[in-house]
């Protein structure tokens, strides 16, 4: 296994995306049928068939026509590619192109050029460019890509989650401890609930 192997592994999957990118801006498929189309109205007036010994000439009087017709619609095929504007003219052309190509090109190259023109005109007329992606759904996505979206603020605790509030937060005083801060002991022996400072409670042992 060569050291380049993964390299080109990784151009064809670029390539691949920019196609399938640039597909998707244009009505790809309708050109790709009206041109296959144009392909066998124009050669079957000029072919050969051969039969064992016979050679039968499918060549008829409206050759001309028949590659004529033929050579518009490779060019509608490309121009469904490269102008996607002018879809909709070029999709009605395909259609009248392939229904006149019955009578004059041998059905329409034998209805196989014929059928694949009207797929392709009908796709052509239909096609419709997608809407582009709205700016809230953009931000949707890029959140569940990436978490947090870019330029938020970062996140806050709440304030008892905080280790300021701890170091801030006011220390309730015991009820044991006097107001100059000297802790005076709770001595439960005694029976006056005022002098103890049980708050009325005696204690149990």
């Amino acid at each position: 296994m060569s050291a380049e192997t993964p390299a080109a592994s990784g151009q064809f999957a670029r390539r691949r995306l920019q196609f399938r990118a640039w597909r998707g801006t244009r009505p790809f498929w309708a050109g790709l049928f009206v041109m296959l189309g144009g392909l066998p109205i124009a050669y079957f007036p000029y072919a050969h068939l051969q039969v064992g010994h016979l050679t039968l000439a499918m060549a008829t009087t409206a050759g001309a026509g028949s590659l004529i017709i033929g050579v518009l619609l490779v060019v509608l095929g490309f121009s469904l590619w490269f102008q996607k504007h002018v879809r909709t003219f070029a999709g009605v052309a395909a259609i009248l192109l392939a229904l006149v190509s019955i009578p004059v090109s041998n059905l329409g190259g034998f209805l196989i050029g014929f059928l694949l023109a009207m797929v392709g005109g009908a796709l052509a007329v239909s096609w419709a460019p997608g809407a582009p992606p709205e700016p809230q759904a953009l931000q949707d996505v890029a959140q569940g890509e990436g978490g947090a979206p870019a330029g938020a603020a970062p996140y806050e605790a709440a304030p008892h989650e905080s280790a300021s509030y701890y170091e801030t937060a006011p220390q309730e005083s015991a009820p044991h401890e006097s107001a100059d801060g000297a802790s005076e002991p709770n001595d439960l022996s005694g029976t006056s609930p005022v002098n103890n400072g049980a708050n009325g409670r005696h204690s149990a042992g």
